[in-house]
């Protein structure tokens, strides 16, 4: 009887749940609450899925016992089951208008994970290159050449199993983005004056990971950029904050089918953030003798995110020694596709 109200609460979440959240977005008379949360924080870079894995799970790997160090750039508790010694990662996304994202983890598990896993991160952004001008009276404006803003995110992270089923984790990160050095104004002799645009912040990650006992169905709950505010100017604002809940389970264990020939995991997350609406993500893996993964995924409501899909190859070489490659595929309704490849080693 437990066992049947278990599966019977999953399949309520996944076929109920999309559908309203569907209907709700399209209804004339909603409330467009995405509208009204918009431009409401700053260092979006620090909510970007870039794991290409996760991505094309469309970022549904809050539940997901992935064991890499990966899980601090969603939920740090996933670390804490890390079944080697060390754990790298590193990761880049070609994302819109030619910005590159460039991102890395390393996990480290000392004496068989007795005192936990702890772990490295670290996020580079490239913005590009921007033009800069400031008004001129005399020729209307003034060609001050250009300036490429950068962003960069370096976090510790510590997780811990408690028990055979219940992890925690916790990653402390600082994050900086530098906007650039601005001339803002001309003093009386014709000489500009500047102001630096660059600021700077702590942040704060926490993750739970509950393992159910019901075959795989692992439940979870993130908590990710808590930090205080920060200001450019007149207007302050608060880094992108966002709380998920997520479960995931291998539907496989449900069939009669052979689990170390097929895979198949389905992972949903419902996601809170600060400057838009609620949103589900719903993702799928198979994986056929645990080398080939084959990934999609899709994000509700959204403004432009379409589909995501992606696929992985790995293979264990021996000697406790893991090399995983993945790669993910976005589309957008009006901008091109984001690509995300990605490289993992074990030991």
């Amino acid at each position: 009887m437990k066992l049947n109200t278990t599966i019977a609460l999953f399949l309520v979440a996944l076929l109920v749940v999309p559908p309203a959240l569907a209907q709700e977005a399209e209804d004339p008379g909603f409330q467009d609450t995405d509208v009204e949360k918009s431009a409401q924080t700053g260092f979006k870079f620090l909510s970007l899925s870039l794991d290409p894995h996760a991505s094309a799970m469309a970022g549904a790997l809050t539940a997901q016992d992935v064991g890499s160090s990966v899980g601090m750039f969603y939920n740090p508790a996933t670390m804490a089951n890390m079944e080697g010694t060390v754990d790298v990662a590193v990761m880049q996304t070609q994302f819109i208008a030619d910005i590159n994202y460039n991102a890395g983890s390393i996990a480290f598990r000392p004496a068989s994970g007795r005192f936990g896993v702890f772990g490295l991160s670290v996020v580079a952004v490239d913005y590009g290159e921007f033009q800069e001008t400031i008004y001129d009276p005399n020729t209307t404006y003034r060609d001050l050449g250009t300036f490429s803003p950068t962003a960069l995110a370096v976090g510790l992270g510590y997780a811990r199993a408690l028990s055979d089923r219940f992890a925690i984790g916790g990653n402390v990160k600082y994050a900086v983005q530098d906007l650039g050095t601005f001339a803002v104004g001309t003093t009386e002799g014709g000489s500009l004056t500047s102001k630096d645009y660059s600021k700077s912040t702590a942040a704060f990650d926490f993750g739970v990971l509950y393992k159910t006992g019901f075959e795989s169905m692992n439940f979870a709950m993130s908590v990710r950029n808590f930090s205080p505010e920060l200001r450019y100017e007149q207007e302050s604002f608060e880094l992108p904050l966002a709380f998920r809940i997520g479960v995931s389970m291998n539907m496989i264990d449900l069939t009669s089918m052979d689990p170390n020939m097929h895979s198949f995991v389905l992972a949903i997350d419902a996601e809170r953030p600060r400057d838009f609406a609620e949103q589900l993500k719903i993702g799928g893996e198979y994986k056929l003798m645990n080398i080939l993964a084959l990934r999609a995924g899709y994000v509700f409501p959204t403004d432009t995110e379409g589909v995501n899909l992606g696929v992985g190859l790995q293979h264990q070489l021996g000697s406790g020694f893991g090399f995983a490659f993945n790669y993910a595929y976005t589309t957008y309704d009006v901008f091109d596709a984001v690509h995300r490849i990605g490289i993992q080693l074990s030991m």
